[in-house]
């Protein structure tokens, strides 16, 4: 215990403190939370909504599943710790490729791959086979990907996979925070 000193004369209170412990001096980061964005399809307004919500809901790195389309969709992931893969209707790769390095995001082609909290989390948009089954074969902790508009969450031979589902052709549109460090997968809905 540290003992406060009391006022002169040895007057007033005395106040006695625990001694700080090591924990308290270098408080723990808190797990780190991934957004997970599914097909766009040019929708850039709900693609805003989507990154929105999973901000407020603490994400600070995101990956696009691909299906970006176009520009406006990427001013969305501008100043973000963002990657991105592409997608089958992503038919202008290289320009999209190089506005995106303008503004800071990481595009990773047709496959990419992040380590989070430990976890090694691949992603790709899912119609291209031999890409998936990399991801799939890589021994990835996640595989994280797009395409069929449909949301996913199975697990295979010890890497979880994950669709998002979309935010453009579905009946609900989605976006999701994926928590490596606690394995929390949570699916938010978008408003259209």
């Amino acid at each position: 215990m540290i003992r406060a000193p009391s006022t002169p004369r040895g007057r007033g209170l005395s106040i006695c403190l625990p001694e700080p412990r090591p924990e308290d001096q270098y408080p723990c980061a808190m797990p780190a939370i991934v957004g997970l964005i599914p097909d766009s399809h040019s929708r850039w307004e709900r693609t805003k909504r989507g990154i929105a919500a999973l901000q407020a809901k603490g994400a600070t790195t995101f990956i696009h599943c691909g299906d970006v389309e176009d520009d406006l969709v990427l001013d969305q992931l501008a100043g973000l710790d963002s990657h991105v893969v592409w997608g089958n209707c992503d038919w202008n790769h290289d320009s999209l490729a190089r506005y995106a390095a303008n503004i800071g995001i990481t595009v990773h082609g047709d496959a990419g791959e992040i380590t989070v909290d430990g976890k090694r989390i691949a992603f790709t948009h899912g119609h291209e086979l031999p890409a998936l089954r990399a991801a799939v074969t890589s021994g990835a902790d996640y595989l994280i990907h797009g395409h069929t508009h449909e949301l996913r969450d199975e697990r295979n031979a010890g890497t979880r996979i994950i669709n998002p589902g979309a935010l453009h052709r579905a009946p609900r549109y989605t976006v999701a925070t994926l928590e490596p460090a606690t394995d929390q997968l949570t699916i938010l809905e978008v408003p259209a």
